[in-house]
């Protein structure tokens, strides 16, 4: 690496482009997209304006790039198939691991129209997947359908108290949103 103009130091592209998205992950998880200006990230990543748009032809193209790889990184760690005992752990690995991230997604684009499809996408994903398993333990009709839309928000909403939280005890986090999750369950079953 060396030093260019404006002492902002040479690197290869692909990895200032990341040094970009993580600057650029920081800066929107902080006040979301519309607060956030392409400053904010230029500060952040500690480079010029002219480089960041070398990467990135707009504000928009830039958080577009930083929510597709937060979900591809969520997607490598907790998968995109069946849900097992090992999905509440990887979930929380998976937030804890990019917490802003995380936080991205689920507080932030979920309120802005102009990416809210990135998280519709994961949202019906997950939906029909939590479908394909509570239906064999819940009857079908509108308690089905009401705990296929709350166990996924249960369990997202659980995930982002404890990031706020401060991550507390770790090792038992996970058996903590799961019996959140089951009391969803057992309330949709009817079961007292």
């Amino acid at each position: 690496m060396t030093a260019g103009p404006q002492g902002v130091r040479r690197m290869p592209r692909a990895q200032r482009r990341e040094q970009i998205l993580d600057a650029a992950t920081r800066a929107f998880a902080r006040t979301g997209y519309v607060a956030t200006g392409l400053d904010d990230v230029v500060a952040e990543a500690g480079v010029t304006l002219v480089l960041l748009y070398r990467h990135f032809d707009s504000k928009a193209g830039l958080y577009r790039a930083v929510l597709d790889r937060a979900c591809n990184r969520l997607e490598t760690t907790v998968g995109s198939g069946d849900y097992d005992d090992g999905s509440i752990p990887a979930l929380l690995r998976a937030a804890a691991d990019d917490p802003d991230g995380f936080r991205l997604l689920f507080r932030h684009a979920v309120r802005e129209p102009e990416f809210r499809d990135v998280v519709d996408g994961m949202r019906a994903m997950s939906a029909e997947v939590t479908r394909r398993e509570l239906s064999t333990v819940i009857q079908e009709g509108p308690w089905l359908d009401w705990a296929v839309q709350l166990v996924p928000t249960v369990t997202l909403e659980a995930v982002i108290a404890w990031l706020d939280a401060g991550q507390p005890e770790p090792e038992h986090a996970a058996a903590r949103v799961a019996r959140a999750v089951h009391s969803v369950i057992q309330a949709a079953q009817g079961v007292d």
